[in-house]
């Protein structure tokens, strides 16, 4: 395994980390809730009564953020070594996941592995194993 140096970017990834982990811990302090992509989003489908406007904010708010990061550090190249299909059967497949594993990486790997739950240490170690699998078969095995 080969790291590319010129795109290694510790201090960013663990800036990124830090503020996950502080904007989970605070969801949950301030409202008591798991700060789960998947369950936010698809509470905005079948919302209940005075709880679609923080749903509204919060994907407002992840929509907003790229917006300010161009902003701000001006625009970057994303480099994707996958055709459209493969992108849009790889949200698909994650989509299904999400509603089998009852969340997703963010509501289990962040918010459960915190909080010491055995169903979430099961799901993120099946999430984690899905993909090690899958990139070792597109990079390895079958290229």
């Amino acid at each position: 395994m080969l790291i590319d140096w010129t795109h290694f970017t510790p201090w960013t990834a663990l800036a990124g980390g830090v503020l996950l982990g502080l904007a989970s811990a605070a969801f949950v302090l301030l409202h008591g809730r798991i700060l789960g992509i998947s369950g936010i989003v698809g509470g905005l489908l079948r919302h209940r009564a005075g709880d679609l406007g923080w749903r509204v904010a919060f994907v407002l708010g992840m929509l907003a953020a790229p917006a300010l990061y161009w902003l701000v550090a001006g625009p970057t190249q994303p480099r994707i070594d996958a055709g459209w299909g493969m992108v849009v059967a790889a949200g698909l497949l994650v989509g299904v996941g999400t509603r089998y594993g009852s969340g997703c990486t963010s509501g289990h790997g962040v918010c459960g592995l915190s909080r010491m739950s055995p169903r979430s240490l099961i799901a993120t170690l099946a999430f984690m194993g899905a993909g090690f699998a899958t990139v070792f078969l597109m990079r390895h095995a079958l290229a």
